[in-house]
């Protein structure tokens, strides 16, 4: 069976994930947006986002503008492989369930 990334399985840090590496490399994600996009609170995305930070799968950068705070997100290199080889394993279990179907007429 294909080994999938149990902190990327997680539904929610999954589909941030999802999200960071559907960015162009180089391209960072306002925390704002991204909350939006995925309809999470605050609280909620910052701590699955401290997971990914503490894996290496995410960076976080904090900045002000002007006064305001403003915090950038993106998909660190070892993320975007993470990632890869989750969404690979789950279409290795895909296909193997396809193809051990019985065919009925």
């Amino acid at each position: 069976m294909a080994e999938l990334n149990s902190l990327i399985h997680q539904p929610t840090r999954l589909r941030i994930m999802a999200a960071l590496v559907s960015l162009d490399e180089g391209d960072k994600a306002d925390f704002t947006f991204l909350r939006g996009l995925l309809g999470l609170t605050d609280g909620n995305l910052s701590v699955h986002l401290q997971r990914l930070e503490e894996a290496g799968y995410a960076a976080v950068e904090k900045t002000f503008v002007g006064r305001r705070p403003r915090t950038l997100i993106w998909a660190a290199q070892e993320g975007r492989a993470a990632f890869a080889t989750h969404v690979d394993a789950l279409e290795r279990i895909i296909h193997s369930e396809t193809n051990n179907k019985e065919i009925r007429p």
